[in-house]
């Protein structure tokens, strides 16, 4: 049984950060410009597989990237010119550079020319599935470089899948907040798993909701159970609470 002093620590930080001023300074604040679902499809993956680093600097590049495509994304990815894809040959955000953003658009033209969204990748029974299943449909063009599949995990490899997670999350997770967008129906919040990165694990620990000594697939679903024992509809809505911990290095 957990104890309700922690229970009570992650409401509490959830009920803070949940709220519409977090977006203005996350980069969740990419896809929050638009309502068409393709654009915060579209606008919201590249976000994600961007958000490692200063979060300023994530917010520049993925500002960068939506002004090359006319802030339309949708429109851009469907009908955009070879002369149009020509400023994405200078992109680069840390280790992603221009070979990687142009394999990414072109993944998406191709999927967007017969589908209307991207969750039919990811909806399966489980969310190791899905993953798995994204990742195999992605890099399953003849073009795919070799070099971009460090840019899309997966559970096979024992990653944590962060990115991919949050990603999840913020198409899937939808609540009278506004943070999170709820435009994916297929897939569950229930069958959510938690973004982890160092300083979520590093609370999830204080907290005892981590007893795996490694950081890898097996511990987002072991911290993922924990949290379902407090919310077992929606348990990677305290993404929130351990991440604003981490914002304000909280003393727990």
């Amino acid at each position: 049984m957990m104890p309700q002093q922690t229970i009570d620590l992650l409401e509490y930080y959830c009920d803070k950060y949940n709220r519409k001023s977090f977006i203005q300074d996350d980069p969740i604040l990419i896809p929050h410009r638009y309502t068409r679902a393709q654009d915060i499809e579209i606008a919201g993956f590249f976000a994600a597989t961007l958000a490692w680093g200063n979060r300023k600097s994530i917010i520049n590049s993925c500002n960068r990237l939506m002004e090359w495509m006319d802030n339309d994304p949708y429109r851009f990815v469907l009908h955009h010119t070879p002369k149009e894809r020509k400023p994405f040959e200078k992109f680069v955000h840390r280790t992603f550079n221009a070979t990687d953003v142009l394999y990414f658009i072109h993944f998406l033209q191709h999927h967007y020319a017969k589908h209307n969204s991207l969750e039919i990748l990811f909806a399966a029974d489980d969310m190791e599935t899905g993953l798995q299943q994204f990742r195999q449909a992605f890099f399953a063009l003849e073009e795919a470089p070799q070099r971009t599949r460090k840019h899309v995990s997966s559970p096979a490899n024992k990653s944590t899948c962060k990115r991919l997670n949050m990603y999840l999350r913020w198409m899937v997770r939808k609540d009278r907040r506004g943070v999170d967008f709820g435009i994916w129906k297929t897939i569950k919040p229930a069958q959510l798993l938690m973004p982890l990165d160092v300083h979520v694990e590093n609370y999830a620990r204080q907290l005892r909701l981590i007893q795996r000594k490694q950081r890898d697939w097996l511990t987002v679903c072991e911290l993922t159970a924990n949290l379902k024992q407090i919310d077992a509809k929606d348990p990677v809505r305290f993404d929130y609470a351990l991440f604003g911990m981490g914002i304000e290095k909280a003393i727990v």
